[in-house]
């Protein structure tokens, strides 16, 4: 799927949803947003990192939605690769609130921690960021475990998942049995059928996100939403994907600790992985260092909160 274009979520008995490849980092197949086009209160889900928010402005105009049509836009959390475009889409669609998980609504209408924090996190992949804009006060509204969100046909049903971060939260939308999963079940890279771990610093918890798992597993749906990548039909498999990335998440922490004994330091660590990672091919060499080096510093930081 390139950049910039929009496709109809075709898994399971998906309707009225479409996802976008917001070409995030400059890498095809990394970055989603997802429209939910309801006929009453249509609604988009994430919002990238800001850099290409026109891109989903320009999905909205293909998908016949005015922008003053547009009712809602929800946000699993605030790490900006998931809300640092709320902000822009607020300004240029003037009747959509924005939803966020209470505990980190803050920071979307003052982004300047959150920036902070992205940037100590990221290095230099700052480049492909925008400075976020403020989401005015009056126009956040802030979630919480159990809120449903009604949208006439379409609902969305929040669950907290707090093992990616603090103010993670996941969506269940019923009616087509899926789930907009955030951060919560890894990260999918269709074109190999693989799922890769997210670990970043400061929050990743590894017994909280296996919990985390448990939640969807109860949400029990057909199809799972990734922000990172795509919407992905699991049907009676849900239960064996589930495991599978329960799997690589445990076997990435021994890998880390496991690193730690033997290196000299824990930047030693933190370089060994981004030099070793194979998911160049998925991403793109550079893309894919960054995402190993924080995911190790994400569980070197666990590691010592844990001991």
């Amino acid at each position: 799927m390139e950049s910039g274009s929009v496709r109809a979520v075709t898994a399971g008995d998906c309707t009225d949803l479409y996802y976008l490849d917001t070409g995030m980092y400059d890498a095809d197949g990394y970055g989603a947003v997802y429209v939910l086009d309801d006929d009453d209160r249509p609604v988009v889900v994430e919002t990238g990192i800001g850099t290409n928010h026109e891109r989903i402005l320009e999905a909205l105009t293909e998908l016949d939605i005015a922008r003053d049509e547009l009712a809602a836009i929800a946000v699993t959390h605030v790490h900006l690769d998931h809300a640092g475009g709320a902000g822009f889409l607020a300004r240029a669609c003037p009747n959509a609130d924005v939803y966020v998980p209470a505990v980190g609504a803050s920071h979307l209408a003052d982004p300047s921690a959150l920036v902070a924090g992205t940037k100590a996190a990221v290095g230099d992949q700052w480049e492909f960021y925008t400075e976020p804009e403020p989401v005015p006060e009056d126009r956040v509204v802030e979630i919480e475990d159990g809120d449903v969100i009604d949208f006439g046909d379409h609902e969305l049903r929040v669950h907290e998942a707090p093992g990616h971060a603090f103010h993670q939260v996941v969506f269940a939308d019923p009616e087509n049995d899926a789930v907009f999963t955030g951060d919560a079940a890894g990260l999918w890279a269709p074109e190999h059928e693989r799922i890769v771990e997210t670990s970043p610093p400061s929050d990743f918890d590894l017994e909280q996100c296996l919990a985390d798992l448990e939640t969807i597993a109860e949400i029990d749906p057909d199809v799972l939403c990734y922000t990172h990548f795509g919407p992905r039909e699991v049907g009676d498999d849900l239960d064996r994907a589930l495991e599978e990335y329960a799997t690589v998440l445990e076997e990435w922490v021994a890998d880390v600790a496991a690193a730690r004994e033997e290196c000299e330091d824990d930047e030693a660590v933190v370089e060994q992985f981004a030099a070793s990672t194979d998911l160049g091919e998925v991403w793109n060499e550079r893309k894919a260092s960054a995402e190993a080096a924080m995911n190790a510093r994400g569980v070197l930081g666990y590691l010592d909160d844990r001991d």
